[in-house]
């Protein structure tokens, strides 16, 4: 029989103000929270998921706002990629993904979500009402982040 490795998941989730002030932040907060989980600003997962977290926390705010209601920012470190999910309180869904105007002033964040993420979702919010965009990014090297599979120098993790 052979052991097997444990799994491990990793979670930061806060609520945020459904504000551009909130919007900022998220992005703040993701960023640190990359670096306290060993991915440094510079790499291309977290300049990806920080695109990500700023496009799906301006769309909360802007498109998603419920007055007197705040937006959840959770990011997970699962296998293999980094999990961002912004749930709002606005029932209504996301605008389908289409090429926005050439010099318009919005439109794009979710082709850049697209662009940027190995997957992308919406889910309704549990419970109701509301939804939750979901964007995960690969990482390679994960096992390293989570100390798992790194037993000695010979075997460094990749």
């Amino acid at each position: 029989m052979t052991a097997r490795a444990p799994v491990t998941v990793r979670t930061f989730t806060q609520r945020l103000s459904a504000t551009p002030r909130g919007a900022r932040l998220a992005r703040h907060l993701a960023l640190d929270q990359l670096r306290g989980w060993g991915l440094p600003y510079d790499t291309p997962v977290a300049e990806a998921v920080a695109v990500i977290v700023a496009e799906l926390a301006a769309n909360a705010v802007t498109h998603g706002r419920v007055p007197g209601r705040d937006f959840e920012l959770r990011l997970s470190l699962v296998t293999g990629s980094v999990r961002i999910e912004v749930t709002d309180t606005r029932a209504e869904p996301l605008p389908a993904v289409r090429p926005s105007e050439p010099l318009g002033d919005g439109g794009r964040g979710l082709l850049l979500v697209e662009a940027l993420a190995d997957r992308w979702e919406v889910l309704d919010r549990e419970p109701p009402p509301g939804k939750t965009v979901r964007a995960e990014v690969d990482v390679v090297g994960w096992l390293g982040l989570v100390g798992v599979g790194c037993r000695s120098a010979q075997r460094p993790c990749t």
